[in-house]
């Protein structure tokens, strides 16, 4: 387990490395992280599918900005007795576009085929929050490159924007697992409805649950808005996903 820092045409983005204890190569995963960023808790779960089998890779998106972590954090977050917490990280978010991700996605992809400690073959991709939708905007960009991607508790998925993540469907090759959070307003039913149409009009493999009495970011231990249940379902869905594609 280790910090190491990644050139990309936009600067360096620094990024946690998670990987078996045998140092043999490994399938490959891409874990993005949720608009709180790099921190801790990140660091654990990604440990966690290091321990399942995998090479895995968190990059702070928001590097652009600085180095992780981008705001000062509490070992607890609870938006609502802290919200300037999220008024903070908005400088942090508005640095990253899609095309500055999907360049930066490349980069990763990139760093992880020439990595000794990864094996051969696509990767998946598992993303949190925000990052379920740069896990898709991944797999539309990179077809080739990713067998499998995976969402949780996803924001924007599926919005009326023109450069809506929903809208590569047609372009994905990977299987897809999403498990949405029933309280969550960046994710209505409106727009789940309208990522299942996209991926099933293109024909793409998925499977799409909403986990019942989770909210939006029920993953993440170190905040409040963590559920244990679902969190559980979260891991024996991606677990499953990963050791089927990779």
């Amino acid at each position: 387990m280790t910090m190491l820092d990644i050139p990309t045409p936009d600067g360096t983005a620094d990024a946690y490395l998670a990987f078996p204890a045998d140092g043999a190569p490994h399938p490959a995963v891409l874990l993005y992280m949720d608009a709180f960023g790099l921190r801790p808790h990140l660091k654990s779960m990604a440990d966690r599918l290091a321990e399942a089998g995998y090479t895995v890779l968190v990059p702070n998106v928001f590097y652009r900005h600085g180095r992780a972590p981008v705001v000062e954090l509490p070992e607890f977050i609870n938006p609502a007795e802290r919200p300037e917490i999220i008024q903070q990280l908005g400088p942090a978010a508005r640095t990253l576009t899609p095309e500055g991700a999907m360049r930066d996605a490349a980069v990763y992809l990139d760093w992880l085929a020439a990595s000794p400690l990864t094996t051969d073959g696509p990767v998946g991709v598992t993303g949190y929050c925000m990052g379920a939708g740069l896990a898709l905007r991944t797999a539309g960009t990179h077809p080739d490159r990713v067998a499998a991607a995976a969402g949780f508790h996803g924001a924007y998925l599926a919005t009326d924007a023109p450069d809506s993540p929903h809208l590569l469907a047609e372009r994905i090759t990977a299987e897809l697992y999403f498990g949405h959070a029933d309280h969550d307003s960046t994710n209505p039913a409106e727009q789940i409805a309208r990522l299942d149409k996209a991926l099933a009009t293109a024909g793409v493999r998925h499977r799409t649950e909403v986990y019942e009495g989770a909210h939006h970011g029920f993953t993440q231990a170190d905040t409040a808005m963590y559920g244990a249940e679902a969190t559980d379902r979260h891991w024996a869905a991606l677990l499953e996903l990963l050791g089927r594609t990779l």
